[in-house]
Formats: C-alpha cells, sequence, structure tokens
C-alpha cells in the first residue's frame, strides 16, 4: 500500500477543539514525549495513565521511559501527579517473583504503553515491558494507581493486550497481538488473537479473532488497542491498523520511518468474543492534523482508551504521533452503524 491510496477519517469522528489535550508542558517532572494512554473512569473521575519517554527533544537516543498519571473531572483537563507512579525500578520490584534466580534488574529495560480497564471494584492494567530476552505482555490490579500487584506476564513475544470489564460465560478474555516472525515468512505481518483465563493469572485458549488481509487499509501488521465496550449489539472496541511504504523516507525524529497508523473499528460477538460480526471497511481514523502528522514518528494514531458515556458520545483517547495525547469523539450508534446494519 503506498500513498496514492488515500483514507479519510470518517466525517462522524470529531477531534477535539482543545487538542493535544496532554502534553509534555503538562507534567512537572522531566518529559518528552507523553502518549499512548490508557484512560478510564473510576471512583467518580476520569483517571489517565500515560507513557513518558524523556530525554532531549527532538534526539531519538531517549535516556528512559516512566508512567505518569493524570486525573480530570471532565475528561479533558487534567491534573498531573508530581511524581511518576511506575519507573523502571517499580517494575523491577513488583515483577520479581516471575523471573528466574539467574536474572537480575539488568533483564528489565522498561514498560510502557498502559491499558486501563475497571472489572467490579478494581482496576487492571495492561502493559507493555521489555527484557534483554524478549517484549512481554503484563497485567497488573490497582485500587490507588500507586500500589500495583503483577499478575501475569506472557512469554514473549507478545504485546497490545487488552481486558473485557466483565468476566464472559465465567472466563475472563482479552485480546492480544503475539508477534510471529518464522511462521509469518520472517515479516511482521501480526494478527489480533484472544485468550482466556479463570483467575486473570493464567491464560490459554488462544484463538485467532482478525488478520492482517481482512484489513484493506493495513498492509504491514494490526493489533488491539483500546479496550472493549460492552452495548446491546456486540463488544465495540478499536484496533490499531498500519501501512508501510518503502517511499516514505525521514519522517520524524528517526533516519527512516515508512510507516503510518490507522484506527480501525470492529464489533466482536458478546457471548464468543473471538468471533467478529462486524468490521468496518475503512478506517475510522487517519492521520490528518499537524499533531497526528508531525513528531516523534509522523502520522501515528494509537488509541488506548475508549469511554462509552451514558449519553451515548464515545470518548476515544489516542496518543498522536507518538508525541502527544489527543482526544476524538462519536456516537455510539454511529461507530456500530459502521461495522453492522442494524434495523
Amino acid at each position: 500500500m503506498s500513498d496514492e491510496f488515500l483514507f479519510h477519517s470518517n466525517s462522524k469522528i470529531l477531534r477535539h477543539p482543545e487538542n493535544p489535550i496532554l502534553t509534555r508542558h503538562d507534567v512537572p517532572y522531566p518529559a518528552t514525549l507523553v502518549f499512548n494512554a490508557g484512560v478510564t473512569f473510576y471512583s467518580g473521575e476520569y483517571v489517565c495513565v500515560f507513557r513518558n519517554d524523556f530525554g532531549e527533544w527532538g534526539n531519538p537516543e531517549l535516556v528512559g521511559t516512566n508512567l505518569g498519571l493524570a486525573t480530570s473531572s471532565d475528561g479533558i483537563h487534567w491534573k498531573v501527579n508530581s511524581k511518576p507512579i511506575w519507573t523502571v525500578e517499580d517494575v523491577i520490584k513488583d515483577t520479581a517473583t516471575f523471573f528466574s534466580d539467574f536474572s537480575n534488574e539488568s533483564e528489565i529495560l522498561r514498560a510502557y504503553d498502559p491499558r486501563l480497564t475497571v472489572i467490579e471494584d478494581q482496576c487492571y492494567m495492561c502493559f507493555a515491558l521489555d527484557t534483554r530476552h524478549g517484549l512481554r505482555g503484563g497485567i497488573a490490579r490497582t485500587t490507588d494507581f500507586h500500589h500495583f500487584e503483577v499478575l501475569n506476564l506472557s512469554t514473549p513475544d507478545n504485546r497490545n493486550m487488552v481486558l473485557f470489564p466483565e468476566m464472559i460465560n465465567g472466563k475472563y478474555f482479552r485480546l492480544e497481538r503475539p508477534m510471529p516472525v518464522y511462521s509469518r515468512q520472517m515479516q511482521t505481518h501480526f494478527d489480533i488473537w484472544s485468550s482466556d483465563s479463570s483467575d486473570l493469572k493464567y491464560w490459554g485458549n488462544h484463538q485467532g479473532v482478525l488478520w492482517l488481509e481482512q484489513v484493506p487499509f493495513a498492509n504491514d501488521k494490526i493489533g488491539p488497542s483500546a479496550p472493549p465496550v460492552k452495548t446491546r449489539y456486540g463488544w465495540l472496541t478499536l484496533f490499531h491498523a498500519v501501512d508501510r511504504d518503502p517511499n516514505r523516507g525521514k519522517n520524524g525524529w528517526e533516519e527512516i520511518w515508512q510507516k503510518r497508523y490507522s484506527v480501525g473499528v470492529m464489533l466482536l460477538d458478546l457471548e464468543d468474543p473471538a468471533k467478529v460480526i462486524g468490521m468496518s471497511k475503512e478506517p475510522l481514523m487517519v492521520p490528518e492534523y499537524s499533531y497526528e502528522k508531525n513528531g516523534f514518528r509522523n502520522d501515528v494514531l494509537f488509541p488506548g482508551g475508549m469511554i462509552l458515556e451514558k449519553s451515548g458520545e464515545v470518548k476515544i483517547y489516542y496518543g498522536a504521533a507518538d508525541t502527544v495525547e489527543c482526544l476524538a469523539t462519536a456516537d455510539v450508534n454511529d461507530l456500530l452503524n459502521l461495522c453492522v446494519n442494524r434495523p
């Protein structure tokens, strides 16, 4: 796929006029790239856990990564906590039981890309964990966003995990994006899979949900993004879709960046969430605004949070250009109609 295949964001999607709604300038400690946040509504307020990559502005060799916390009464204007809530040192401590005796603190490089799901009265955070022996997806539980109990770490390589907000037929359910290379002819042609668990610790029953080849606006990889929301017609969920064009050159801070990240939307069966019952054949969102097209990596949209309000408005929180955090809104019925023809 090249840029001659032009796509546009769906007209039902509205970017918030105050975008970006969270940037490095809002953070009271060293921050450079503030993006890919997990956002949910918990204990009477909007909660945002964001990824913060810090270092020298414009230099692709960043110093480190931590997770920060912001809260809001309206989901638009945020108050950022005075210090990071999960640093590399915290991650090393909280994941110690998942590593054998020969492992040491140098095994863990960083944790990032949080995704938040409230189940009953607790909040669960999926995250990606870079280690020296592979990329692992994890699940942690918290009630205060300062103490995290890590429940599960996958085997390498797996990431982009998102939890469903309730048990389905007695099982917890998640979407994930394993990263097979040998079985994909040494290509990064990755797909969306699912698994289930009785206790959030041990996961199995892996099933394919959506293949790259089924998405007309992707030729490189797809994967989960924001955790699903429940509607009467099915589980509404977003996914990221990546197209690669070798004619793209230096699109950002790095020497070369050939990818574009767009957003897709699909509907999963309420009782069997591994079953896709509808999907828009065109992207929901593509990079169009300056804050989406220019940054650390140009032309990147990555939703990490989706909140269905009682009014029917859907708030979509997304990282833009791997640099800032943004907000878009849509009516839930419009999103459903993009997936299936309803009566």
